[in-house]
């Protein structure tokens, strides 16, 4: 089968397209407007009272110097999930430049002429509104114009909170290494910007009298776009779904429950880290989950029987080349001193340490090597460097950070760890690529998502953990040179979960049961 070009994916998938752009430009108008409502008064206001002006440009500069993703991070615990907490982000963001021409435009009217409307006895808000803001609308109306394209960029983050926009496609196809997905995501937020910017720059070269007359026009365009933002955000469902970006593509994911279940969840796009916490404070009702994580304790989440078995097994083992073990001679040895030491209770309570406990990895790799007489003192040995990488979510730093100790402690190799590298294709790519040495997989992950055989093969690899692992572990090795160590013991399969109480009341046990209902015939 050809691979699909990007003219197909979009043909196939405008209307999910058109619903993104439409949520982008809805998150992006509706901040800025707010920022424009703040901020120009701000700069007017400390313009006028210059000794607060270092205090209020500081402050603003500070909230604009934090990470995008740790501001989104903030603003959960105060406004939950959706469109609430991108669309104060994006304010924050969009502040300064409007705060700071604001001010800027003022401070630059020539004295003389302020003088002189002041001489022909015009009192402060004459002279504001007659003088001052007409010349300086030039240098406001630049900061708002800078404001909107950092916005546009910055709302493409606003898929890690449910708020949608063209986030969900860029995320989306960095988790699965889909060109086609990314470019979906990442071309009309780019057109977006220009057009926005060159939009703005028109009215930044129209007279302040021009400008005064679109006051009217403006708030009832961005009313419009809140509206359609509002009105393709909210869901009608039965229950709320939220799914990660990567389970959004896979065939263990949202693709085979619609193939196999009939079951279409009309889900968000949802971070892996917020989403558990948010079925628990019912902001979501149904989430995508790893069958080992430690929120399900935490949250007293129920996992969803797989009655027709989507899901494959998913035992974790090392990934390594080769001509990696070649390499580092005592390297195999080491890594499988882990070999069934784990199973699904020890991972999940590894997992609820660092998701619930707030413990660190390393406290809880030291913690465990100690409980089963496998820690041994680091040697700092000035041998070869090992580089370990990991997905983005806390069982695989765990787990890199257990490997970091055992082989410091039982070799004299250096260790390097790559954490936090994506999705599966991504870790995987890097492995490829040399960038790292070995990280932790999955074998259901390594059969779906980067072998891909046929249906017919799944169905009979399937049947059994140990005949997938061998069959990933031949095919491993003929395409890539890379080699599957031993399992670890645990099974971390995907699952839909929902709140254990919520399911005893709706009935649902299963999958099915979920598929009627949502959709009783």
């Amino acid at each position: 089968m050809s691979e699909q070009s990007f003219w197909q994916f979009i043909t196939e998938q405008h209307e999910k397209l058109l619903t993104q752009i439409l949520q982008h430009l809805g998150l992006t108008f509706l901040s800025l407007f707010l920022a424009i409502i703040i901020g120009v008064p701000l700069g007017i206001l400390i313009a006028r009272k210059r000794k607060l002006s270092g205090s209020v440009l500081g402050i603003a500069g500070i909230l604009q110097t934090i990470p995008s993703i740790a501001l989104l991070g903030f603003m959960i615990p105060a406004f939950g999930i959706g469109a609430t907490p991108a669309i104060v982000a994006l304010l924050i963001y969009a502040l300064l430049p409007i705060i700071r021409n604001t001010y800027t435009g003022i401070m630059e009217v020539d004295p003389a002429v302020t003088e002189a409307a002041k001489a022909m006895g015009m009192n402060r808000k004459q002279l504001l509104f007659k003088v001052q803001l007409p010349l300086a609308m030039p240098v406001i109306i630049a900061g708002i114009r800078t404001a909107a394209v950092i916005n546009v960029g910055v709302a493409t983050l606003a898929s890690f909170v449910a708020a949608g926009g063209l986030g969900e496609f860029i995320f989306g196809g960095i988790s699965l290494n889909n060109t086609n997905m990314i470019l979906a995501g990442a071309i009309p937020a780019a057109l977006l910007a220009v057009l926005l910017d060159q939009t703005i720059a028109v009215l930044q070269k129209l007279s302040y009298q021009s400008v005064k007359k679109l006051k009217y026009i403006v708030p009832v365009v961005l009313v419009i776009i809140g509206i359609i933002y509002l009105l393709t955000s909210v869901s009608d469902h039965k229950l709320k779904a939220g799914f990660t970006p990567e389970f959004m593509g896979r065939q263990d994911g949202d693709l085979g429950l619609r193939s196999v279940y009939g079951l279409d969840a009309h889900p968000l796009v949802v971070s892996d880290a917020i989403m558990y916490k948010a079925a628990y404070e019912k902001e979501l009702d149904l989430i995508s989950g790893y069958s080992t994580d430690g929120r399900i304790k935490a949250f007293d989440l129920y996992v969803l029987e797989d009655d027709k078995k989507i899901f494959p097994p998913y035992f974790a083992a090392p990934v390594i080349k080769t001509k990696t073990l070649k390499k580092f001679p005592e390297l195999e040895k080491t890594l499988n001193l882990l070999a069934g030491k784990f199973n699904d209770s020890i991972m999940t309570d590894l997992n609820y340490k660092a998701d619930y406990l707030k413990q660190t990895p390393e406290k809880i790799a030291k913690d465990f090597l100690l409980k089963t007489h496998l820690y041994k003192n680091p040697r700092k040995g000035n041998s070869q460097t090992i580089k370990i990488g990991s997905k983005i979510f806390g069982e695989q730093y765990i787990l890199t950070e257990i490997y970091k100790m055992l082989i410091e402690g039982y070799t004299d190799y250096k260790v390097e760890t790559k954490t936090g590298l994506g999705g599966t294709k991504i870790c995987f790519d890097a492995l490829v690529n040399d960038a790292i040495d070995f990280y932790p997989e999955y074998t259901g992950t390594g059969l779906l998502v980067l072998l891909k055989p046929s249906a017919k093969t799944i169905e009979e690899v399937s049947k059994s953990p140990e005949k997938m692992f061998d069959y990933v572990n031949l095919e491993f090795q003929k395409q890539y040179g890379i080699e599957w160590l031993q399992p670890l013991g645990f099974n971390n399969a995907y699952a839909l979960m929902m709140r254990k109480k919520q399911a005893d009341e709706l009935k649902i046990k299963n999958i099915s049961d979920l598929k009627n209902y949502l959709d009783p015939k």
